[in-house]
């Protein structure tokens, strides 16, 4: 090691030769004007969100009053009964016991069957009654 440099100038870049000159800034460059710093500001708006209603009757066995969504008219509804796969089992079920005279019974029972729910203007379907 040289004594006769300092710790400073041990831990200091070497000066550049008037042949190596640092790198300036790029073509296009402006350096920012003299003065405050102006701050940028973000709003943050919250998130807007949509909540729809609409006026859900019960659909029971029997007949409701609602709206219809195709029409757009406040109607009565006209019911049709569905055999399911519930009546199906009661009726395989009456045969396998040996009740198989009786098998037709489940397809005229109404708590045996589904209601669908259509309205009497558009045919449109409403809804549905599980049993």
């Amino acid at each position: 090691m040289n004594p006769e440099y300092s710790e400073k100038q041990r831990m200091a870049p070497p000066p550049y030769s008037s042949s190596e000159q640092p790198p300036g800034p790029p073509p296009g460059f402006y350096p920012p004007p003299p003065g405050p710093v102006p701050v940028q500001t973000t709003t943050v708006y919250p998130a807007t969100v949509a909540v729809v209603t609409t006026n859900v009757a019960a659909m029971g066995s029997q007949p409701s009053h609602t709206f219809c969504k195709s029409c757009h008219q406040d109607i009565t509804t006209v019911i049709r009964h569905k055999a399911t796969t519930k009546t199906h089992l009661f009726a395989l079920l009456l045969c396998i016991i040996g009740c198989w005279p009786c098998a037709w019974i489940p397809y005229c029972v109404d708590s045996c069957h589904n209601v669908d729910h259509y309205c009497p203007h558009c045919n449109a379907y409403l809804g549905s009654y599980l049993n």
